[in-house]
């Protein structure tokens, strides 16, 4: 019997010995492609397994179940992986739970259902967040105003506003491109489009676009934005019933005095903010830095900022990275004003040289907001009619790795924020 006994306990062990992990390092010395590995981890969630995202361990690493296809889609995809026993792993989890490393194992759950709010006709390369998740592997479905604006939002975990402008001014391009073919192509578009949703203005068909967006985030959903998308619906809130818009902008003048009647208890993220009033000016209010920078590019990085893994899990797991200090980009909105950011949001990343926030994440009723300034982590000054980023070519972008941990984020087994 005693034999028979020592020869189960011994199985036992051989068999925990032999029991592995797949482990995805996110360091910079030994993963290949980062963009990528993202895309694996969804896909691991999308097969109803498991993960756990291991914070501040080799750069937000992942901890896989250890199955066949998931080593095979590694080696197709090119990311790059190991193979650890069960012995290995436990260790590794052991070294993370300690209360001297700020470390923390968040469980990913399910695969978020994500959308990407833009016009139907544009192209993946046209948006930083769609290019990286067509090169992520990831899947995403298009939604724009008519899918909105009939509730089309409430089967989506994940939202992601393409650089648009909720204020109806078109992206404040009339100044330096009222004469151009595309712009006035797009206007008309738009004016068609909220004509036949049953506006007679585009500013009053976007404003309850926005007022829906609100009403999804407020219900529990989760929305990321860049560039032009962050400032302009925050200002669309907060100008509800209220015309800010100029003649060539919807046939009509503006309401008399109108920056004293916004309402920013209604903005998301920002308050205190001054309209640009003048249409001919290529810039929306004073949230925006981007006229009030003077860093040269050479020296234009911004930090992300450092948190408690184990009190804060959210904040960190937005900024996990394998590299603290990221190189800075523009866009029509580049960064954010600290002086117009309400006391209860996050600020994330700063360009401390400018005094400027650049990532930033709130919480609204149920649901959560990250707002990310410029428009393409590896297009430093990104211009109306440049080629598109080849990926390819930045398969370890540190900027683009922000905009996939706020992809992964609806994934996670939230705890309560401390912060």
């Amino acid at each position: 019997m005693k034999k028979l006994l020592l020869l189960i306990l011994l199985f036992g062990l051989s068999i925990q010995s032999f029991a592995s992990y797949i482990l995805i390092p996110m360091d910079a010395e030994s993963q290949k492609n980062h963009l990528k590995a993202y895309g694996i981890t969804y896909w691991t969630l999308n097969k109803q397994l498991k993960a756990k995202w291991l914070l501040n361990y080799r750069g937000g690493s992942f901890l896989l179940p250890d199955t066949e296809n998931i080593r095979r889609e590694c080696l197709i995809r090119g990311v790059s992986f190991e193979v650890i026993s069960n012995t290995e792993a436990e260790e590794i989890l052991s070294l993370i739970s300690s209360p001297s490393q700020n470390m923390e194992a968040v469980v990913l759950e399910k695969a978020p259902k994500i959308a990407v709010y833009t016009p139907k006709g544009n192209h993946p390369w046209d948006d930083a967040v769609t290019m990286v998740l067509s090169y992520a592997e990831i899947p995403y479905e298009v939604i724009y105003d008519e899918e909105v604006l009939n509730d089309g939002l409430l089967v989506f975990d994940w939202l992601h506003l393409h650089h648009e402008d909720f204020t109806g001014q078109y992206g404040k391009f009339y100044g330096a491109y009222r004469a151009a073919s595309w712009y006035i192509e797009e206007k008309m578009e738009a004016e068609a489009l909220a004509k036949r949703l049953g506006y007679s203005k585009v500013s009053e068909e976007k404003r309850d676009v926005a007022l829906k967006i609100r009403d999804y985030v407020v219900g529990g959903g989760f929305m990321f934005a860049m560039c032009s998308a962050t400032d302009s619906f925050d200002i669309a809130l907060a100008a509800e019933g209220i015309d800010i818009c100029e003649p060539m902008f919807d046939g009509d003048g503006s309401d008399p005095g109108y920056q004293n009647k916004l309402d920013d208890s209604k903005a998301f993220a920002f308050s205190n903010f001054n309209l640009e009033r003048n249409p001919l000016v290529y810039e929306f209010s004073s949230i925006d830095m981007t006229t009030k920078r003077n860093i040269p590019k050479t020296s234009d990085y911004f930090t992300l900022m450092d948190f408690s893994a184990k009190w804060d899990p959210v904040p960190t797991m937005l900024c996990q990275d394998h590299t603290a200090i990221i190189k800075g980009f523009m866009g029509q909105t580049t960064s954010f004003n600290p002086d117009n950011i309400k006391a209860n949001v996050l600020i994330l990343g700063e360009t401390k040289l400018n005094g400027e926030a650049k990532y930033i994440h709130g919480i609204k009723g149920k649901g959560f907001f990250t707002f990310y300034g410029g428009h393409d982590p590896e297009d430093y000054q990104h211009k109306v009619g440049d080629p598109k980023t080849e990926l390819e070519l930045h398969p370890n972008s540190p900027g683009y790795r922000l905009i996939l941990n706020n992809v992964l984020f609806p994934a996670a087994r939230k705890k309560k924020q401390k912060t």
